[in-house]
């Protein structure tokens, strides 16, 4: 595959990205799998989004925050299929701001089920929608400026080399293209990464004890018993995300680490979290499965007539 750099980059070159190394007997499975996968993706992602703009009973902070998260998932999925994005840097640039989305998004969404279930009685008096939409407006914009820093900080640069050290296009394998010193960027991308994870990190495992110490204490065994089952669920998710990102990131600054195991795991957390949030976040909330089942229902009366 080839990708032209931006014109931004005064450079006229092709880039060639690194393979998989997929057997030619894999070739055709490792396509229809990816097929399959990104239509899986398409089908659920739009799917919630569908099922929460058309009901209104819908339309509750956290509801409309897995809304987002749909709409963040889609691009990064989307980012990932490089015949669908025909610009290297614009690649880059959605991943990257795929992954601070998906980080912002998720510890707001904690933050929401930290209210709705250590304080129940202050819910609607806290996430009101004007804090709703303050958050949403925050998670966005603080996601373009911090993103968008890190690949303003590249346009000084002319790329000397056209070998991109992954299967898709991101800042630390397009900085091994540039020979002049990159200091500054590599420390702003690691000083991004770890402001970012490490909120992140610290807000979801704070608000999930705080969730868990409450459900323990509740008498209601079904309740305690869903809630302790959902957090669970979530915190591996976000943990697997979590790694999977880190390793990433720091596979890139060490050489010692297998170039086939970087490019599986840097593949994976665009891959597997689109498909995994509609299902644990969504189609798995009894609403939102409720308003799918609905609509599925109508339109199968409808096509019969």
């Amino acid at each position: 595959y080839s990708s032209s750099v931006d014109a931004h980059y005064n450079i006229s070159v092709l880039l060639r990205l690194e393979s998989l190394d997929i057997p030619q007997t894999g070739i055709l499975p490792t396509l229809i799998m990816a097929v399959v996968s990104y239509c899986f993706i398409l089908t659920c992602n739009l799917t919630i989004l569908l099922a929460i703009a058309l009901d209104h009973n819908l339309h509750k902070p956290m509801y409309i925050l897995l809304f987002n998260l749909s709409i963040n998932d889609l691009m990064g999925a989307t980012a990932f299929f490089p015949q669908l994005i025909n610009t290297c840097v614009f690649q880059a640039l959605t991943v990257h701001l795929y992954c601070a989305g998906a980080l912002t998004i998720l510890t707001v969404m904690a933050y929401d089920r930290y209210v709705a279930i250590c304080q129940p009685l202050h819910y609607h008096t806290i996430m009101t929608p004007n804090t709703l939409i303050k958050m949403i407006v925050g998670i966005w914009v603080t996601d373009l400026v911090l993103v968008g820093t890190l690949f303003l900080l590249l346009t000084p640069f002319s790329l000397c080399q056209t070998f991109i050290s992954d299967v898709y296009c991101n800042n630390p394998s397009i900085m091994k293209l540039i020979c002049d010193n990159t200091t500054v960027n590599n420390f702003y991308g690691l000083s991004l990464s770890v402001f970012l994870q490490g909120v992140s990190s610290i807000a979801v495992v704070f608000t999930y004890i705080q969730i868990l110490k409450t459900c323990l204490h509740n008498k209601q065994s079904n309740t305690k018993s869903k809630a302790i089952r959902t957090c669970a669920t979530h915190l591996v998710v976000f943990t697997v995300f979590q790694v999977t990102t880190i390793f990433t990131i720091m596979s890139h600054r060490f050489s010692q680490v297998s170039p086939y195991l970087r490019r599986s795991v840097g593949s994976s957390f665009l891959i597997f979290p689109p498909i995994l949030n509609p299902l644990i976040y969504g189609l798995s909330t009894k609403e939102i499965r409720g308003k799918v089942m609905f609509l599925f229902n109508r339109n199968k009366i409808n096509f019969k007539k």
